[in-house]
């Protein structure tokens, strides 16, 4: 899992463009879904609404490449999060949705995919028990941009040494008083320190609020664009942090300030390549991470990361969507395509659709247009987010109200 969304996780983000025409809580709680080389998302087409009522001709099969498990558990914790006191109606149009009544058709629906019936049975009776909405997307037309995020590993301890030198810091009290106010009602949060001022002139050090110190700060500047990750440290033992806030500041894509200097790597600019070249360049790497002011504070969470909606988020389930305009902790339905590692590591793209459950949010993820894919932890799950950057369909299951 909101850190703006989320994303929280916001557990955990890699959303990927790979161009700056383009230009990831989280897992978040502010929304931890921020890419890397994402920009300010586009505007809605045409003032068009962001979720449109369609037949359920749209989706004759509701095919789903997971497991049911998974799935189950997605569902859950969204159930947990409809029954959380304090939680509000969901606006979907004209129409408010009382959590009781989420939290009724998520488990109706849930019931309807243990069954086992045939698939025609299984999609007549979802369309009995639900409206089907179309995200209208980046153009107006559905077409909406699917990217992914992850829970990062790093090597780090809790102590300072020669190799792990870096760090990771909890919210300062500046913080913990600017969520207050804004949680308060009191205006909009005022901005503190930017990241030069952070991690080049040491406006935090001797604070007493490094929770964590790592030996990368490649991979530490990745932290914060997913908002949530684990460190493992020297004796085997994981460390799992967690959005706690910001500094209030915009994030900045770095990939379009690489572009303007004409520092293009070799094969143009992606994750990877902007990974190995700030790797690979580290007289000149904290200037263009200083490029990005946005700076994340963290916490030691106790379990998984969590999401914007402060559950945990479930990896090929879990979505982060814009929370203004789409109803969070809902059921929706997505069709797209997804990298598939073949022999060699070659990459293939294959077409895929799932249930998935909007659990996130991302300070990058705005507008009808976007979605980031939670793609879970590790090298493998970095390889999936780092590498999806697909035009899909969103759809949210709405339930239906007799008319």
């Amino acid at each position: 899992m909101n850190s703006d969304h989320c994303r929280s996780i916001r557990l955990v983000l890699i959303a990927l463009l790979l161009s700056a025409a383009l230009a990831a809580c989280s897992v978040r709680t502010e929304a931890q879904v921020l890419s890397p080389l994402s920009g300010a998302p586009p505007a809605q087409a045409g003032g068009s609404p962001a979720l449109t009522p369609v037949s359920w001709d749209a989706l004759p099969v509701l095919n789903d490449d997971l497991d049911l498990p998974s799935l189950k558990l997605a569902v859950e914790r969204s159930l947990d999060y409809y029954e959380r006191a304090g939680v509000g109606p969901v606006r979907i149009g004209a129409e408010d949705f009382a959590p009781r009544e989420m939290r009724e058709a998520l488990q109706e629906l849930l019931e309807i995919l243990q069954a086992g019936n045939p698939p025609e049975e299984r999609c007549r009776r979802i369309a009995e028990r639900f409206d089907l909405y179309r995200a209208s997307g980046l153009d107006g037309q559905g077409t909406v941009l699917f990217t992914g995020y992850y829970v990062p590993e790093l090597m780090g301890s809790r102590t300072r040494t020669d190799r792990f030198r870096y760090p990771i810091y909890g919210p300062p009290q500046e913080v913990l008083d600017r969520n207050a106010r804004a949680g308060g009602g009191n205006g909009k949060p005022s901005r503190l320190w930017n990241r030069k001022e952070i991690d080049g002139d040491g406006a935090l050090r001797e604070r007493g609020l490094e929770i964590a110190w790592v030996d990368d700060p490649t991979e530490l500047f990745f932290l914060h664009i997913q908002g949530s990750g684990r460190i493992r440290l020297p004796d085997g033992t994981i460390l799992t942090v967690g959005y706690a806030g910001s500094n209030g500041r915009p994030f900045r894509s770095i990939a379009p300030y690489m572009t303007e200097r004409g520092i293009t790597p070799p094969g143009g600019l992606s994750y990877w390549s902007i990974r190995e070249h700030l790797n690979g360049h580290p007289e000149e790497r904290q200037e263009i991470l200083n490029w990005n002011e946005r700076y994340i504070f963290f916490r030691i969470l106790e379990g998984e990361p969590v999401g914007s909606l402060g559950v945990p988020v479930t990896a090929g389930r879990s979505i982060a969507v814009d929370a203004a305009i789409f109803p969070p902790g809902a059921a929706a339905f997505i069709r797209a395509r997804k990298p598939v590692t073949g022999e060699m590591g070659k990459i293939r793209w294959i077409p895929f659709s799932r249930f998935v459950l909007a659990q996130d949010a991302g300070a990058a993820i705005k507008g009808p247009g976007r979605l980031d894919l939670f793609c879970g932890a590790g090298y493998e799950a970095e390889r999936k987010a780092g590498s999806l950057k697909e035009k899909g369909e969103l759809y949210f299951l709405i339930p239906r109200r007799v008319r």
